[in-house]
């Protein structure tokens, strides 16, 4: 029997080693005839690409005999398509034709990283974004990716988002809209809400891991997410999504567009209305947006206008669930909480955020020659809007004020309403200039330039006792101005197909200057210079069709924040981080599976982390620490064993340390002194030794797909003192995910889609906060915990004509 057992399973390896087939193609311009070198060719549902080599050619060789898509693109060509039925060894003539007119890619090209770049990324499109875009933020579109843990305030994903890759929160990533930077420039973080529902108008998406590419706006300190907004459709189109869900959520989106009028002009369209009562308590939001845009292409000549407007009210859930109301109450939202005079506890119904912003951008590409062609982008940026709080029992001292007196009593405190305004612009121009060559060589050269300007200040609406208060009394106000210049080279050099070579550098400055006084009627005036160089350079051998390596290293350099130099004391003001980035990865690849291992190190010298430490007015700092780091690998891999099945996952394990950590903590007794202690080697806070996610997606019927998506995240260490007493703990969430698709004479496409969130009801927090201190010998916290929802349930309906 083991004898017949062993003869079988030869015989099976023989037929498959002597049906195993190779697949050539050559791939030509249509009209010229001449061969396309640096052509990208894909194969699926094998996970198969290649670059064509100097003359127009792919081979992939060993694959299996069945049918296959085969998918090539190159710069301003028509992506060329054809299902190929492969039964023997088979050679294809490919003719790519050209666009009639030109398109957007040299928008991003600037910002993005080609295919065999030797960079950590992850691209998603349009329809990947498409599947799950039922209201949710893109840090929950995005938490798939490799190392990525998304957050929501509410617990629901909609309203207050935010997102940390590989540990490293908003402010450290450097996120772009068409190469434009979205980082706000003072705080340097990322508002997705300002913005709803931008997912609807966008085209593409690429995550890069690590430092990430070194062009416009903010620092790729430890990430980039390049977004790429809606791109030129020929045809009219129209379409009606509309989608609801639990936590009384609704979304309901409109968007058309002209198609090409006359050949040459375009018009697009996107509105947005997005309403919810988020899982927490209050954690309302009501949100709209618009896009539009305005098109002028030649096959020369791309200008377009954009213009992208978001408007949010959320009710501020941003203080999270005490850590004692989980167990009993994990939606108990305290914000707005305050006593009746009878000793009642009630919530002020107004304690909302509230903030306008709008997105001008201007581009302009020109092809100048088949080799060279330039992008300019013109851009401009205003926001307005403030957070109101009912604040109880204030003293008028703290706001500026005189005691009130009243008949013979002298009033020294009183409840108040109050709102903190930001009114902020920002403006400015990018540009790049293009070279490619003969498909193996290409450079680019850019830069920027940007001005910031942002009034921060607050206003007393009403108050129980305001004899005195001038109406809408503004009790504080600051400036704050920042200008950043940049510029940039970057090479890409291939080498006989087999060998890639990467190089760019960065020289960035910033001016910034504060000045006025502060909410805590602190004088807060500064002004510092910073002048940066960020080199990067790196390496892709292409060993054989199966085997790819890769290796980088990166230097980024990033200016304190507005907080880091509001809060410091005046004679110990924060200094920039610096970050050495080391990425070594291996890619293996055969027919319809694919795995890659990526290792990297992340040096960083004088990070700025939270260390209990307070400024001499008691308020919390950060705190450069001299040296840290992150090591790390992440495995990711695809498997699809028959057609209609897919299944892509990954897992990354790291360390993430601070050296001869010191903890400081309040005494809140006599003599008031903080109490250091020295913690050595620690954690560093909000980064999981280990995270992984999974989709498995199964095609059940023709149109209809189905997909498992588990995601687990490992222990948090809610700050840098690696105590198991603060710290989040793991957490394994399940979703399911129908798309069914459907098509009719007079409606194009029918998408029915239906998001089952957390199938197995798993309770945990995703994010949180704490502030320790000591009174009378005892230790005593405050903090806030940011409770996800249990099972809930999102479904909606596309109508595409």
């Amino acid at each position: 029997m083991k004898k017949f057992l062993m003869l079988w399973i030869i015989a099976l390896l023989a037929a498959n080693a002597f049906t195993q087939i190779n697949f050539t193609g050559k791939v030509f311009d249509y009209q010229t005839n001449e061969v396309l070198s640096g052509a990208h060719v894909t194969l699926q549902p094998a996970f198969l690409t290649q670059v064509t080599n100097d003359e127009g050619v792919f081979r992939f060789d060993g694959l299996k005999k069945g049918s296959y898509l085969l998918k090539i693109t190159f710069l301003g060509y028509d992506n060329y398509l054809q299902a190929v039925d492969l039964k023997e060894d088979t050679i294809f003539k490919i003719m790519m034709m050209r666009r009639p007119v030109m398109e957007e890619e040299l928008v991003i090209s600037a910002s993005r990283v080609p295919e065999n770049s030797p960079a950590t990324f992850t691209n998603l499109e349009k329809d990947d974004i498409r599947k799950s875009n039922l209201g949710q933020d893109i840090p929950f579109l995005l938490e798939t990716t490799p190392g990525l843990v998304a957050s929501s305030d509410a617990g629901a994903g909609i309203g207050y988002t935010s997102l940390k890759i590989r540990g490293t929160d908003i402010t450290r990533i450097n996120v772009t809209v068409n190469g434009v930077q979205w980082n706000d420039p003072e705080s340097q973080g990322v508002y997705w809400v300002n913005l709803p529902d931008l997912a609807s108008s966008i085209q593409s998406i690429q995550v890069q891991r690590g430092v990430g590419t070194s062009s416009n706006g903010a620092a790729a300190f430890g990430g980039s997410i390049n977004i790429q907004t809606q791109s030129l459709r020929a045809e009219p189109y129209a379409e009606i999504n509309s989608a609801a869900g639990s936590f009384n959520t609704f979304k309901n989106t409109i968007s058309a567009g002209t198609g090409l009028i006359d050949g040459k002009f375009t018009f697009d369209g996107c509105f947005s209305k997005i309403t919810s009562d988020g899982y927490i308590d209050r954690a309302t939001s009501g949100l709209s947006s618009f896009y539009l845009s305005g098109g002028y292409f030649t096959d020369k000549t791309v200008l377009k206008f954009n213009l992208i407007s978001g408007s949010e009210k959320t009710y501020q859930a941003w203080n999270g669930v005490p850590y004692d109301s989980l167990a009993t109450n994990r939606t108990f939202n305290p914000s707005g909480l305050y006593y009746r005079d009878d000793g009642t506890v009630a919530y002020y119904e107004n304690e909302t955020d509230n903030y306008d912003q709008n997105h001008y951008q201007l581009i302009f590409s020109q092809t100048l020659s088949r080799k060279t062609s330039i992008n300019i982008t013109a851009f401009m940026v205003n926001g307005f809007g403030y957070y109101e709080n009912y604040k109880e029992n204030q003293k008028f001292s703290a706001y500026g004020l005189e005691y009130e007196i009243i008949g013979n009593d002298t009033i020294s405190r009183t409840d108040l309403v109050r709102r903190k305004y930001l009114d902020n612009g920002f403006y400015g121009a990018n540009f790049s200039v293009n070279y490619q060559h003969s498909g193996t060589l290409r450079g680019i050269v850019g830069g920027g330039y940007n001005y910031y300007d942002g009034d921060h200040y607050g206003e007393v609406t009403w108050a129980e006792y305001a004899i005195n208060m001038p109406i809408n009394y503004q009790w504080y106000f600051n400036n704050g101005i920042k200008k950043q210049y940049n510029l940039f080279g970057k090479v890409y050099y291939d080498l006989k197909k087999h060998y890639h070579f990467f190089a760019e550098a960065q020289l960035r400055g910033i001016n910034y200057r504060i000045n006025g006084i502060h909410d805590d009627l602190r004088d807060i005036s500064m002004k510092d210079d910073f002048l940066f160089f960020n080199p990067k350079l790196g390496a892709t051998a292409a060993i054989n069709q199966n085997h790819q390596s890769h290796i980088s290293f990166g230097v980024a350099n990033r200016e304190p924040t507005r907080n880091d130099f509001r809060d410091a004391d005046q004679d110990n003001q924060p200094r920039p981080e610096r970050l050495l980035d080391i990425e070594l990865g291996h890619t293996y690849t055969i027919n319809n599976f694919r795995v890659n291992a990526n290792f990297y190190f992340m040096d960083y010298k004088d990070q700025l982390v939270m260390t209990g430490k307070i400024n001499n007015v008691g308020n919390a700092i950060f705190e450069n620490v001299p040296d840290s780091y992150r090591a790390g690998i992440e495995i990711s891999f695809g498997w699809s064993p028959i057609t209609k099945l897919r299944w892509e996952a990954n897992l990354a394990l790291s360390q993430n340390k601070i050296k001869n950590m010191k903890e400081y903590v309040d005494n809140w007794s006599p003599p008031y002194e903080q109490i250091t202690t020295d913690l050595g080697t620690t954690d560093i806070s909000f980064s999981p030794p280990v995270t992984g996610s999974s989709v498995l997606n199964y095609n059940l019927l023709n149109g209809l797909d189905v997909a498992w998506i588990a995601k687990y995240v490992g222990k948090q260490y809610i700050d840098n003192t690696s105590s198991e007493s603060r710290m989040l703990d793991p957490y394994f969430v399940n979703d399911l995910r129908f798309n069914y698709t459907i098509t009719t004479g007079f409606i194009r496409e029918i998408d029915f889609n239906l998001l089952i969130n957390n199938i197995f009801s798993a309770k945990y927090s995703s994010n949180a906060w704490i502030y320790r201190y000591f009174e009378d010998g005892r230790v005593y916290r405050m903090d806030g915990f940011f409770p996800q929802a249990v099972i809930n349930v999102l479904g909606g309906v596309a109508l595409k004509f």
